[in-house]
């Protein structure tokens, strides 16, 4: 019996380090990226409802950009606070902003989609960047950074957007960590032609791919999802580049609570059920050869079974993780998370694992 857990302790570490050496490494171990300029005209959309205090700092620095063709478009998603009245100022002072008012609809009420659905519609340029309200770019070279990687036939583009750190913050880390280690993997599948999902945060594509898949129809009536259930449905190997120069950046504030962070992961995990199966599948293989590592090498070591095999089987998939994940963190400005792996690693699990069991006996709450 020993032995059997021994030998699937070896194969399920062999499953870890395809993920991390060739998964992974696909965007871990490549080279950064040198993009050549260039003069498409952008839609930069923004989404908010409730969100006037985000709106007075963000904005601003969203119309600095560095970029000569683009505008703004603001969607006021029905919000009961100042964001109208904030956005109509923007809309008189600079004739780039345009601004899309969105009214409670019974079929789509509270609906974030339809919102968004409006907002690109009305849209002037074919070319669409996307970012959420409480974000802000980290250098005035974003569009230009995220609109480099548009040819002809990539049409779709998958950018990192990072979360403001804060010092001597154990829960600040893990959620960087999840995050730089989410990106890691889209980015890594979409470079091996598998792309799968992307972050609100920071997207863009051309509004024919919106058009080509009916928008947000397939999955309208989940609150969630106008992101990584539309790039799941639209992205294809032949259409899709990623972007993670540090220029092309966005930053937002992370949850500061535990059970904050933790409602925000039921959303996010409720949603992946929709993706298609093997999407669904290489993410719970992943997650699950995650946890029989641990529980595997926990039970082994922990009875002192045949140790001078099981540690060097322990250390070489922590050594090959680590340094995947090092590179990783490096090209994502995420070093000093890095240092925390296994610790991370292991809080991150246990998470995930509460996030699954109560998603089975309650349904999370989504964008209202």
């Amino acid at each position: 019996m020993l032995d059997i857990l021994f030998y699937s302790l070896i194969g399920v570490v062999i499953i870890q380090l395809f993920y991390y050496i060739v998964v992974f490494g696909n965007f871990s171990f490549t080279k950064n990226q040198k993009n050549n300029p260039k003069r498409i005209p952008i839609s930069v959309i923004v989404c908010a409802k409730n969100e006037a205090d985000n709106i007075k700092k963000f904005v601003p620095l969203l119309l600095e950009q560095n970029y000569p063709d683009f505008e703004l478009v603001l969607i006021d998603d029905s919000s009961t606070d100042e964001t109208l009245e904030l956005f109509e100022q923007f809309e008189k002072q600079d004739s780039r902003v345009k601004l899309v008012k969105v009214k409670n609809n019974e079929a789509f009420w509270g609906n974030k989609k339809f919102a968004l659905t409006l907002g690109i519609k009305a849209a002037k340029n074919e070319y669409l960047l996307f970012t959420d309200a409480d974000c802000y770019p980290t250098s005035k070279e974003w569009i230009k950074e995220m609109s480099s990687n548009f040819t002809l036939k990539k049409t779709i583009v998958l950018g990192y957007g990072a979360y403001e750190k804060i010092p001597d913050s154990f829960l600040n880390k893990l959620i960087r960590f999840e995050t730089m280690l989410t990106a890691t993997q889209f980015f890594g599948w979409a470079k091996m032609g598998k792309p799968y999902m992307g972050v609100g945060r920071n997207l863009a594509y051309k509004r024919e791919e919106f058009f080509r898949v009916n928008g947000f129809i397939d999955h309208m009536k989940l609150r969630s999802g106008d992101d990584d259930l539309f790039i799941n449905q639209a992205s294809e190997k032949e259409n899709t580049a990623v972007c993670f120069s540090k220029e092309s950046f966005t930053y937002s504030m992370p949850k500061t609570t535990y059970k904050e962070w933790f409602t925000q992961k039921r959303r996010h995990v409720s949603t992946a059920t929709y993706y298609k199966m093997f999407d669904r599948f290489q993410l719970g293989l992943f997650f699950l050869t995650q946890l029989l590592f641990l529980i595997l090498a926990i039970l082994l070591l922990s009875i002192n079974f045949q140790w001078m095999f099981v540690l060097p089987v322990v250390l070489i998939r922590y050594t090959f993780a680590w340094i995947s994940m090092g590179f990783a963190a490096t090209k994502l400005n995420e070093k000093d998370v890095i240092y925390w792996f296994p610790v991370m690693e292991i809080a991150l699990i246990f998470t995930q694992l509460n996030v699954f069991f109560t998603n089975i006996f309650s349904k999370p709450v989504h964008w209202k």
